[in-house]
């Protein structure tokens, strides 16, 4: 199964999704990560938060939906639709969901503030990503609806 975390700009959330993700899912999982306008590079600080954590970013960088390699089977936008973002609309025959995510990328303060945003997202994907892995995902797999009801839930889990 593969799994697309999409946002707009591809160098923060998206990129944090797809680490964490392939860092703990199982064989046979496989997350990928693209933006609808790549930013043309990843976030330093999310580059940096992936490696604190004993996560590789070995060949990941910021592009296109256009250049995925394969068809995803489920898309979780990343966006944050509270913030007034715009979240791409994936199309095509594909699970979809929403897991909204304020954009640490964005936050301004004191270097203490701007690391405790970063934390913080960290930790909600996290969260979202364990509570997606521990789903009953052979079951889930023949029933859509159930699946989407699901990961739905999930995007509303906060750490």
């Amino acid at each position: 199964m593969n799994v697309l975390f999409l946002c707009t700009g591809n160098s923060c959330r998206s990129v944090l999704s797809e680490g964490v993700f392939n860092h703990l899912a199982p064989e046979g999982w496989r997350a990928l990560s693209a933006g609808s306008q790549p930013a043309g590079q990843l976030h330093p600080r999310a580059v940096a938060l992936l490696h604190c954590k004993g996560i590789s970013t070995e060949g990941y960088y910021s592009k296109s939906w256009d250049d995925l390699p394969m068809t995803p089977d489920i898309v979780v936008t990343v966006c944050s639709s509270a913030a007034g973002e715009t979240c791409p609309a994936y199309l095509g025959n594909v699970l979809r969901t929403h897991w909204g995510l304020d954009d640490p990328g964005h936050m301004v303060g004191t270097e203490q503030e701007i690391e405790a945003a970063f934390e913080r997202t960290y930790a909600i994907i996290v969260e979202r990503i364990r509570a997606f892995l521990a789903l009953p995902l052979a079951e889930l797999a023949g029933d859509r609806v159930a699946f989407k009801a699901e990961l739905d839930r999930i995007g509303t889990l906060a750490a």
